[in-house]
């Protein structure tokens, strides 16, 4: 779901910052002027809900395709809805096995989120489940994403990996299962990274091989199973009226976790990991035994002896786990259960107290979820293993329908949807998402909901430019087997700042280099707190610069870039392809065409220390004199702009460069490139060319390619988009 916002007016605002000076060290500014006095403004909006609904037509077990936009129509209530938008999705068509992630839209996605109770669970079972689990990630579309979460009745549900396709990482999370000792963790907001991972495969090898198992795995395994007696509840061993607080507990603790995932886009799927709850104090008990004994009291008028919890269990409970139930469905989220306790081996029965006797009613609970949301129960994983085959096969086929609805009030009411086949298909099921609700504001989101949104956005790689921004991404010869890549960030300030905003305004800033399997290799991310009571003005008329810096091993990465108003919610996100040399094999590498601008143009900030690492020089550098690069260089038709030509294994000089301007892939005649300077690197650093560029006199405002080359290496060359006119939108 989206919402488009077109914003008008403003309010006069103002910030305070840091300011990056050439040598990469954060300064502060001089002081700003008192803001001058200034007429009230008014600010609105003109809002387009966009409402994306995932259809999956099957018929004898099998996806039905080449379906079109004219063959459904979509119903809310007794009003039927114009398709605004269409696109069909085939993961195992021609093209299907080799998509990633990147390819596939948001709301056509899978995502399974692996839920492992620890409540109502032995820890050996719950330790083979991981196991067992972590054999479900290899028949998986590299498009699907999984997130690992844990919940217990001390802590409630807690996310221990968010929704990734990062399938190192997904091993990672389920054999440490969120245990804080066994498991090293970079400090990753959005919960996409759980460790650093080296070595286990990159954008040039097999990035979807999981990390092989050492000979501490089994030892591991123990530890985990001592950990998880401490955190697991001997919820079998205690009361009825324990039983009952706990079972009231977990609903509501799974209803939230339901309205925080249904931020997310497409289809879910909650695979609960479980030994079940006692379901007799939801239905009355399931004893056959004492069954026959309560008829035969009621048949002897003896009606008395019978207790209305034991014979229709409690309404209260019951109730509550149908609007559980309810909350999942309105998430367009179905629920697969899988009862645990069918992975022991003969002989390992319950530990604790019960030990030898089984979990009264834990089956009926599981199978009670799994049919009140449309999923199916499985009472060992080789049968889940065979079933989710057959799903994934079932569900490769998705019709994304975009409908904008024209009335969105009121607020906070479910809205209903009805997709039909407007010529019926004997034998056909459509299975869709069953509604929406309209969008809650952010300020009242929960800090899961907005990590989700994040992490969703990231992981989709669909660009937005609600925040505009620039990103440029180098790569430079470092002395590890990593190359240093600096990642300079141009938010511009006007679509920053729409809208009303707080004195006090978080910009949230996270970067994420995936490979082409949708790995992470690593990130960065930080929050910067503005002062917007001092210098409004400045960052209206031009924006933010942030600089920091990846560490990547030679390979081809998608950066992921997104900037959003921590206040608001907006938010902007860039996709950048970044190709990173092998700088030791010889490999002749030009990087982008360079253009210092001056760091006052832009209120700058740069990347927080990351611990003890020690920060290389300086990469950027006109002679020996630094300088700060522009993302998206301005300039103008016919007037010459410095810049300079950097690159890696060019040879001994002199050397040579060629300048070409490219629109839309075309070539666009007249511009000229002009060489002044040249400055050889040595073994370690990067040879230098300084020059000037003079674009052709007749280019008209828009954004163009600069391509520079040398001869005998054209593919070598680096590209860089540059804007002629004024700053506008995308």
């Amino acid at each position: 779901m989206r919402r488009r916002t077109s914003w008008h007016g403003g309010l006069g605002l103002a910030l305070v910052g840091l300011a990056l000076a050439a040598s990469g060290r954060a300064q502060a500014p001089p002081p700003a002027a008192p803001p001058a006095a200034s007429p009230p403004a008014f600010s609105g909006s003109t809002q387009v809900l966009s409402v994306e609904v995932p259809v999956q037509v099957v018929r004898d077990g099998e996806p039905v395709r080449g379906l079109t936009a004219d063959d459904f129509e979509v119903w809310e209530g007794r009003r039927r809805l114009p398709v605004a938008g269409f696109e069909a999705l085939d993961l195992l068509g021609p093209a299907g096995p080799g998509r990633v992630a990147a390819g596939v839209p948001s709301a056509a996605r899978r995502h399974f989120l692996f839920l492992f109770d620890l409540a109502f669970s032995e820890p050996k079972s719950i330790a083979r489940a991981r196991q067992a689990a972590a054999g479900l990630l290899g028949i998986l579309h590299p498009a699907d994403l999984v997130a690992v979460a844990t919940y217990s009745a001390s802590r409630g549900p807690q996310l221990v990996l968010g929704f990734t396709s990062d399938r190192r990482q997904l091993d990672n999370a389920l054999h440490s299962l969120g245990l804080p000792d066994l498991v090293a963790r970079p400090v990753d907001p959005l919960r996409l990274v759980l460790q650093e991972v080296l070595g286990a495969g990159n954008a040039t090898g097999n990035g979807t091989a999981p990390i092989a198992r050492d000979p501490l795995a089994d030892a591991t395994d123990v530890a985990a199973g001592i950990r998880m007696e401490a955190v697991t509840n001997g919820v079998d061993r205690a009361d009825r009226a324990a039983q009952r607080n706990h079972i009231n507990n977990f609903t509501r603790s799974l209803s939230d976790l339901a309205r925080q995932i249904s931020v997310v886009e497409g289809r879910k799927y909650l695979v609960f990991l479980s030994e079940g709850f006692d379901s007799a104090l939801v239905q009355g008990t399931l004893d056959g035994g004492r069954q026959e004994e309560m008829r035969e009291d009621t048949l002897h008028g003896e009606s008395w002896r019978i207790s209305s919890e034991e014979r229709y269990g409690l309404t209260e409970t019951s109730n509550d786990v149908e609007r559980m139930l309810e909350e999942f469905r309105r998430a367009d989220c179905v629920i697969q259960t899988v009862d645990i306790a069918g992975v022991r081996t003969a002989g390992d029965s319950s530990a604790g107290a019960n030990r030898g006797v089984p979990r009264v009613g834990g089956r009926d609970s599981l199978l009670m979820m799994a049919r009140g949301t449309g999923g199916d129960f499985y009472e060992s994983f080789n049968d889940l293993g065979a079933a989710m085959g057959q799903m994934l096969k079932r569900t490769s086929v998705t019709y994304v329908l975009a409908i904008e609805p024209d009335r969105l009030q009121p607020e906070g009411e479910y809205h209903r949807l009805r997709v039909e086949l407007k010529k019926p298909l004997h034998g056909a099921r459509l299975v869709h998402r069953p509604g929406y609700y309209l969008p809650r504001p952010y300020a009242e989101q929960d800090p899961i909901e907005k990590l989700l949104e994040a992490a969703n956005q990231v992981m989709s790689g669909e660009e937005s430019d609600a925040v505009v921004t620039s990103v440029l991404a180098v790569p430079f010869r470092s002395e590890g087997e990593k190359a240093y890549v600096p990642v300079l960030v141009e938010v511009e300030g006007a679509t920053l700042l729409a809208g009303r905003q707080p004195a006090k305004l978080p910009v949230e800033i996270y970067v994420y280099a995936l490979d082409g399997l949708g790995a992470v290799h690593d990130f960065l991310s930080q929050t910067i707190g503005l002062d917007l009571t001092k210098a409004g003005a400045p960052l209206r008329q031009n924006g933010l610069k942030f600089f920091g810096h990846l560490d990547l091993l030679p390979g081809d990465y998608s950066l992921r870039v997104l900037v959003r108003n921590g206040a608001t919610g907006v938010s902007g996100l860039r996709v950048v392809p970044v190709h990173v040399p092998a700088f030791a094999g010889g490999e002749v590498v030009l990087l982008p065409p360079l253009f210092p601008e001056p760091s006052s143009r832009w209120l700058m900030v740069q990347e927080e220390p990351r611990g003890e690492e020690k920060r290389p020089a300086y990469p950027f550098l006109l002679r020996n004199e630094p300088f700060v690069p522009a993302a998206l260089p301005v300039l103008t038709p016919g007037r010459e702009a410095r810049l300079v030509i950097a690159g890696f294994n060019l040879g001994a000089g002199p050397w040579k460069a060629q300048a070409r301007v490219l629109a839309d892939g075309k070539e666009i005649p007249g511009g000229s490139l002009e060489l002044i300077d040249q400055r050889a690197g040595g073994a370690t650093g990067a040879d230098r060319i300084i020059a000037t560029f003079r674009p052709p006199a007749d280019l008209k405002p828009g954004v163009y390619v600069l391509k520079v080359t040398v001869p005998g290496a054209p593919e070598a060359g680096g590209s860089l988009r540059f804007l002629v006119g004024p700053r506008a939108r995308g």
